[in-house]
């Protein structure tokens, strides 16, 4: 089985400046392409078919929004220090995309977390390495504008590579 993910990978003008953070903050910037998780890494014997179906079915109601992404928030957690470029616009659409699309056949992988979107920029190892990123990218007041018009499936190959196995496109 391969993991997968649903992921929307927004196309920003100045995504140059997003690819500069996460090439000094994080080791899967040449892996994948800067992304917000929909819902997080899934072990499923769904078909990509299947899940493409699936995704028809329950995204058929969703219209192309717009999303603008801006400052930045760092989290600590057992799982590592992640530097987050934090969502304004949008965040309710995502959100309400997140909870429907963990309902019926991907119910089961909901961990249950607080969900708050956001594009994850940089992952460090060590308390001091976050702050003094953190403190760095703060110096970043760029805005992030765009339109989301698809969203996608991504399965996670054994090098950590983002292969892209279905696109839903948005009405």
């Amino acid at each position: 089985m391969n993991s997968r993910t649903i992921m929307i990978f927004p196309e920003f003008e100045n995504v140059n400046v997003i690819n500069d953070i996460r090439k000094k903050y994080d080791s899967l910037a040449d892996l994948v392409l800067p992304h917000i998780t929909l819902v997080f890494p899934f072990d499923s014997d769904m078909t990509n078919e299947e899940l493409n179906i699936h995704l028809k079915e329950i995204l058929s109601y969703v219209l192309s929004f717009k999303i603008e992404l801006e400052g930045f928030s760092k989290q600590q957690d057992r799982y590592g220090n992640y530097l987050f470029l934090n969502v304004g616009q949008g965040m309710d659409v995502i959100k309400s995309i997140h909870d429907v699309l963990y309902k019926d056949k991907l119910k089961k992988f909901d961990a249950g977390y607080d969900y708050v979107p956001h594009m994850t920029v940089g992952k460090v190892f060590s308390v001091e390495l976050i702050d003094k990123a953190f403190d760095d990218v703060n110096k970043c007041k760029d805005k992030f504008s765009t339109v989301v018009k698809k969203i996608s499936v991504e399965m996670i190959g054994e090098h950590e590579e983002s292969i892209i196995v279905t696109e839903h496109e948005l009405n």
